[in-house]
């Protein structure tokens, strides 16, 4: 340490208590956290209070600037508090929508999603089945005492397990399916099963860490009374619950989940072809093309039937794809015939398409760029 940075000493010292009194106070903080998840699951109040969340964090920003703070920045730190709360509270029990544990059956539960979902369900105190193809045997002893019945399989394969499953569940049993698609399951489900249908979509991935914040689709098909409790336990768990029609599921699904992916495909395969490692191109990489980049290399680290299960699903989505083709070839004429108005052209009538979205993207995706750099660079 030079002479200069010895003058420091007692600031840096001061610096550091400080920083030990607030791991101090956020160790309090858990603990009564710990005892708002007792209350909470005794009362059967959700994870998850946006209103209370959002009062807090106006009041918070208000206290910051109160203090001469940045009150984005204030909001930022205050999140991560409240987001690591609902991780402490879903590493414990849950509070359950009904008065009596319901008998609930995943078949794929070996899979990612299938086991997610029962680990939440064993903790919030209902009882759990697990059937897959080396147990399938099991499937007679515990059919007739179902409440629920959730389909989590890969998408090819979905149709064929409904088939099989549903003419073992007495009319009480709701059958319900996980698949990102819609609309052929629903109508699987519908021909193969006499009692109550839900389609449901868990708009998430396997690897979060709680299901506080994260998106559950609903879509009702039949009897929709017997199935509330399942958009009850959904909330309950903390997620966003968003009923909706399957086929216009379906359709919005085709470019928020198909021409992403297959987008995210010709990245990855010209960057191969292009001989562009990402490691050298990282070094390169201004923030936003370093998030991009790093949206694309995730869906290569995850399984690639899966992937393909969604780009294929079905001809509507297959027709998509070709005329996503057939537009780009369209585009790339600009580029053989050098027509920079054309581009120009072409550009301002999407930014007009996008209309006021695009000053919204701008905001939010400038926030994820600053935090990504801040934390990675």
């Amino acid at each position: 340490m030079t002479p200069k940075e010895k003058k420091l000493g007692p600031q840096r010292n001061r610096i550091d208590e400080i920083d030990s009194k607030l791991l101090e106070l956020l160790a309090e903080r858990r603990e009564i956290v710990h005892e708002v998840i007792d209350k909470k699951i005794k009362n059967q109040l959700p994870i998850f209070a946006p209103k209370r969340e959002d009062e807090k964090t106006e009041k918070f920003r208000a206290m910051a600037i109160e203090h001469d703070l940045d009150p984005d920045w204030a909001e930022d730190f205050l999140r991560m508090i409240m987001a690591s709360s609902r991780a402490s509270q879903s590493s414990n029990e849950f509070p359950s929508a009904t008065e009596e544990p319901k008998h609930i059956l995943i078949v794929g539960a070996k899979g990612g999603m299938g086991s997610l979902y029962a680990r939440i369900i064993e903790q919030t105190g209902h009882h759990i089945y697990k059937i897959d193809k080396h147990n399938w045997h099991e499937l007679e002893e515990i059919a007739p005492k179902l409440d629920l019945a959730i389909v989590s399989v890969p998408i090819n394969i979905t149709v064929d397990v409904i088939q099989r499953l549903a003419p073992k569940l007495n009319s009480e049993t709701i059958l319900a399916d996980f698949t990102s698609n819609k609309t052929e399951p629903i109508e699987a489900m519908q021909k193969a099963h006499d009692g109550p249908v839900l389609g449901l979509h868990p708009m998430h991935g396997p690897d979060v860490d709680n299901l506080s914040k994260q998106l559950m689709v609903v879509c009702p098909v039949r009897n929709e009374k017997a199935s509330q409790w399942i958009v009850e336990q959904s909330k309950l768990w903390g997620m966003r619950v968003v009923e909706a029609d399957a086929e216009k599921h379906d359709h919005v699904m085709h470019m928020v989940q198909g021409l992403r992916h297959f987008v995210a495909l010709t990245h990855g395969s010209f960057m191969k072809t292009y001989d562009l490692k990402p490691q050298d191109i990282l070094d390169y990489s201004s923030p936003i093309y370093r998030a991009e980049l790093m949206m694309t290399g995730r869906i290569f680290a995850q399984s690639a039937e899966l992937y393909a299960d969604i780009v294929f699903a079905n001809e509507e989505r297959r027709e998509l794809l070709l005329n996503f083709i057939e537009h780009n070839e369209k585009l790339a004429q600009m580029v053989k015939n050098d027509d920079k108005e054309g581009f120009i052209k072409e550009f301002e009538a999407v930014t007009d398409f996008f209309g006021t979205f695009a000053s919204q993207a701008l905001k939010e995706s400038g926030y994820l760029i600053n935090r990504l750099a801040d934390r990675f660079a």
